[in-house]
């Protein structure tokens, strides 16, 4: 099929609900991919931070093939065997007690608001539901997580959302201030991706932790984009050296397949039982046997390798003092690049797109979120597109 008749059914027969680029992709391997015409495209989105260990990996693809050859789908009316081997894998290396599984990020989070609000409604009572999250975060496009993302650009045509949300700046001041008797559990990203891959400053998530424990608070991490190696550990909280009572994970987990999920420490292991909250497809098979060989190819020495990768990208973009950007920021391949005045990061995103280099925006800079078995090589044809693409 040609790109034309690919984007002719497109447009007669899929909402149009997505600004796509003018660019289709047919297949690939690692993080080379390749459009329907065989131009080459070096990956620097991986679907947008999905494609943790690049595409069509040989170890994930005998995986899901082996799995998908066995048992697609059970329901968790019954055990199976993939979903338990990747709660005991994510709990090990995690240091937390249980997991829950389900789709999508956004899930992910409801799952963890609800665990927030059911511990609280057991030992408080009604009237102390609310959670409160951070200005320029962002937790999904349910209406719920909508509430509790703290972008007004996202909320415009959805009203009324779900109740129950506060929103406060990252110090621990305007947190204090937006206090009250009636706050259950505080919820962040450590490092804000759809707002600018902004990290947390340190002492702040320090701060916020004492603050949780002295008020009984649960304190809630969005591990969404920054779970599963990305940021140079296993989970970010790792390198915060905190550990929450639940964290929220998907996107990268299953490398391809969707999935999501939460794990909670030992004081909320028991807070969910049977009843309380679950899905249809949480821990399929066939995606819980991927995510069993991402985390097998994302040992502790390829996820220990993911920082020093993140810090060669920008250390080559900076020397590479392109008019129209400045500084970098982010943890390992987590990366933001500041646009100057005068350019527009979905321009620039988009002539890097057309170039062969697939790049995404976060507020108003770019954000790389290459594979993490990325090569050397495939960075260095990467950074080559991006040179000559915006000098």
């Amino acid at each position: 099929m040609t790109f034309e008749e690919l984007r002719g059914i497109d447009s007669q027969y899929v909402v149009q609900s997505y600004g796509r680029n003018s660019i289709a992709i047919d297949h690939g391997q690692g993080a080379v991919l390749y459009g329907p015409d065989g131009k080459e495209y070096i990956d620097f989105a991986s679907g947008i931070g999905v494609l943790s260990v690049g595409t069509a990996h040989p170890k994930w693809t005998a995986a899901v093939s082996e799995q998908a050859g066995k048992l697609g789908h059970i329901s968790n009316l019954y055990y199976s065997e993939p979903y338990v081997r990747l709660a005991e894998k994510l709990c090990t290396r995690s240091g937390m007690a249980a997991a829950f599984f389900g789709n999508s990020g956004a899930e992910a989070n409801e799952g963890i608001i609800k665990l927030a609000r059911k511990h609280s409604w057991e030992k408080y009572g009604e009237g102390r539901g609310t959670i409160i999250t951070l200005n320029r975060s962002f937790h999904g496009r349910t209406i719920t997580t909508l509430a509790a993302t703290g972008q007004d650009v996202f909320h415009k045509y959805f009203f009324p959302f779900t109740e129950g949300f506060r929103r406060a700046d990252p110090n621990i001041d305007s947190v204090q201030q937006a206090a009250g008797h009636d706050v259950c559990a505080v919820l962040v990203e450590l490092v804000q991706g759809e707002g600018g891959v902004l990290p947390l400053d340190p002492e702040f998530v320090d701060d916020l932790v004492k603050l949780c424990a002295d008020r009984d608070w649960l304190f809630l991490v969005d591990e969404v984009q920054t779970g599963i190696g990305r940021t140079g550990s296993l989970f970010c909280f790792q390198q915060y050296g905190v550990q929450p009572d639940a964290a929220s994970f998907a996107k990268g987990i299953a490398g391809g397949l969707p999935m999501g999920g939460f794990l909670v420490n030992e004081r909320c292991r028991k807070v969910l039982g049977p009843g309380d909250h679950a899905s249809t497809f949480g821990g399929n098979p066939v995606s819980a046997a991927a995510a069993c060989a991402v985390l097998d190819i994302l040992d502790d020495e390829t996820v220990a390798q993911v920082k020093e990768k993140g810090r060669y990208l920008r250390e080559a973009i900076e020397a590479m003092d392109l008019p129209c950007l400045g500084g970098t920021r982010g943890m390992g391949l987590m990366i933001g690049v500041e646009v100057k005045d005068g350019s527009s990061n979905k321009e620039l995103c988009a002539r890097l797109n057309q170039a062969g280099l697939l790049s995404l925006t976060a507020g108003l800079g770019l954000r790389f979120l290459p594979p993490l078995t990325i090569t050397r090589e495939e960075m260095d044809k990467g950074l080559t597109i991006l040179k000559a693409t915006l000098s």
